[in-house]
């Protein structure tokens, strides 16, 4: 869905987004808007294509995807200068406000460099969702809110055409993975607080996106059922290929105890026996557990290119057909063997 402002159509104007939703009563607003809908389409449309992917296969990686990796690079390099301070207090460490700073400061150059010439523009829309994708540097706190910003950021990029549809196993494989293993950095050298964690009861204190997304991955050509995502030897042989398995891997290195007891939710979900059932029942908590709650919706930001315009009624919510993969989408290596007995749909 991308606007073109560029050949010839009326130019777009471009706005600083703003915060919408109030109060609980605008969730009802939320919910019925193009964002709301737009948001899980772009959800869907990552999972299909996602399907059968591997971390580290060869992908075409357009122009503005390298220059937003450089930009991460260039945050992960700013964390590198701005080490962890000698303090009392075991978690939040008050250096991380210093990095925010800095991040803050570079954020508009950073984005205005990465888009074409006719985008440029959109910097000022953009760079507040870029900005707010890293953590609070108040609380010190990092969560599903911050991870939602930067959701939004990438689909923003999608709808003004700075991304196009045949780049999402680019964005999603380099781009996004290169996110989460920035905010995943920065959660462990600054010991960040999770944001309104519900501890146990959610999939990890941090992410939520790359479940789906690694699920996604896993529903055509597993090389693993789901209950082998637990066991040590996948950790080990996966970790560095598979979205999912790779979320697995921080958790138990962050984590100690028995796994059934600090991830109670996935170790449930290690029993449903199809990677494509997983993905759909990820999507549905997450709309349950993230994109319903208040505290988190209504630090979300609403401007040119996101709105909160109610959707033409009768309108239906996207859901992703997995378990098998679109013919314009051949994988770009050789698929490995299929798991005996994995996901037959």
């Amino acid at each position: 869905m991308s606007d073109s402002g560029a050949d010839g159509e009326p130019k777009r104007e471009f706005v600083v987004p703003e915060k919408l939703v109030k109060s609980p009563a605008d969730m009802e607003l939320w919910r019925m808007s193009e964002c709301y809908y737009d948001l899980l389409g772009f959800i869907s449309s990552m999972s299909v294509a996602l399907q059968g992917t591997r971390n580290s296969q060869e992908v075409v990686i357009p122009t503005v995807v390298e220059k937003l990796m450089k930009a991460l690079d260039r945050l992960e390099q700013l964390a590198i200068e701005t080490p962890p301070v000698d303090q009392p207090a075991r978690f939040g460490n008050v250096a991380f406000k210093s990095w925010y700073q800095k991040m803050q400061s570079e954020s508009m150059q950073l984005i205005t460099d990465v888009l074409p010439d006719p985008l440029k523009e959109a910097s000022k829309e953009l760079c507040v969702y870029f900005v707010d994708c890293f953590g609070n540097p108040t609380r010190i706190d990092y969560g599903t809110g911050h991870e939602l910003a930067f959701i939004m950021f990438l689909m923003c990029l999608f709808k003004i055409g700075a991304f196009d549809r045949k780049d999402e196993v680019a964005v999603g494989l380099k781009l996004f993975q290169k996110y989460i293993i920035l905010a995943r950095k920065l959660q462990v050298t600054y010991r960040m607080e999770p944001a309104g964690s519900h501890g146990v009861w959610s999939l990890d204190d941090f992410q939520f996106v790359p479940f789906i997304w690694g699920s996604a991955q896993l529903a055509v050509n597993s090389p693993i059922e789901p209950a082998q995502f637990v066991e040590e030897k996948s950790i080990a042989k996966y970790k560095k290929e598979l979205m999912f398995v790779s979320c697995i891997d921080y958790i138990q290195q962050v984590k100690t105890g028995h796994f059934a007891e600090h991830s109670n939710q996935l170790w449930s979900i290690s029993a449903v026996p199809q990677w494509s059932k997983i993905c759909t029942g990820l999507i549905k908590m997450y709309q349950k557990e993230v994109l319903s709650k208040f505290p988190v919706i209504q630090h979300v930001y609403f401007g040119s290119i996101l709105t909160l315009k109610t959707i033409k009624p009768g309108t239906m919510l996207p859901n992703p057909r997995l378990g098998m993969i679109p013919r314009q989408q051949a994988p770009a290596v050789p698929a490995p063997p299929k798991f005996p007995g994995g996901d037959g749909m």
